[in-house]
């Protein structure tokens, strides 16, 4: 069930979202939020979390790389072979629009990987302090209570899908698409919460188009020890790494292929 560094990991990540996440959750000054990028938010609390984050794992073992969101976007050459050796990934604030917006859907996540493939990975909602975790080949868990995906089992299942950087023309295309054999449901910008919703059964099936590993690499873990899937539009498993756009993540194998018949098309 846990990782070795499991215990170290969540009560870093609790004292991280208890000393500075929560006490600035809708407590932000307007000096302390920018735009790094178009509609794309960075505030005082990612950076202090990441931070934090960044000196509480690199302490569990030295050997092993730290590279956080925030540190990249300073900085884009420490990613590079983010997928050879061991490295840590720090997504201090996931839905950071959300949080700067004082809207409660936004987490923490940490994975550790391996030459590209995550051996562990933690998500936590610091509003509802539910923690999601899993390691490779030791299951999907919700606190204590190991979980597996729930598909709806619905004639036309329910997808989210991300369309935020995508041009009107394309958006057209694919919900003209989509509409045929889903009902659509809206995408929380938050990956933090999209995929235990693919878990839960809120979603069947999701499709994102940024596939930026701080984004993936825990939930991705999560999702498949539970039963799921997350492919590229090839058909192949998501790895930490590849950073190609249009990535489905469904609930079983199953779904995933009922929804690279109707969304490829429009993606790959």
């Amino acid at each position: 069930m846990y990782h070795r560094h499991h215990d170290a990991v969540v009560a870093l990540m609790r004292d991280v979202a208890a000393q500075i996440v929560m006490p600035r959750f809708r407590n932000l000054a307007a000096d302390e939020v920018e735009e790094k990028a178009a509609d794309d938010m960075v505030t005082i609390a990612d950076r202090e979390s990441e931070a934090a984050l960044t000196a509480g794992l690199a302490a569990l073992d030295p050997a092993i790389r730290v590279i956080g969101e925030e540190a990249v976007a300073a900085d884009a050459a420490l990613v590079d072979g983010i997928d050879r050796g061991a490295a840590w990934i720090i997504d201090p604030i996931d839905g950071t629009n959300n949080y700067a917006s004082g809207i409660a859907t936004f987490g923490i996540m940490i994975a550790l990987v391996n030459d590209g493939e995550t051996q562990a990975g933690w998500i936590l909602d610091p509003v509802r302090d539910r923690l999601c975790h899993a390691t490779l080949g030791g299951g999907a868990w919700i606190d204590s209570e190991r979980v597996f995906t729930r598909p709806s089992g619905a004639e036309r299942p329910s997808a989210a899908l991300a369309t935020y950087f995508m041009t009107d023309e394309e958006k057209a295309a694919l919900y003209r698409r989509a509409e045929t054999a889903f009902t659509l449901s809206p995408m929380p910008r938050c990956a933090a919460e999209q995929y235990p919703r693919l878990v839960l059964g809120t979603n069947d099936i999701a499709l994102f188009q940024k596939t930026l590993p701080w984004d993936h690499a825990p939930g991705s873990l999560f999702l498949r020890e539970a039963g799921g899937v997350v492919r590229w539009p090839d058909g192949k498993d998501y790895r930490v790494g590849d950073q190609r756009r249009g990535m489905i993540a469904a609930a079983s194998p199953d779904l995933w292929e009922r929804a690279a018949k109707v969304l490829v098309p429009t993606i790959a």
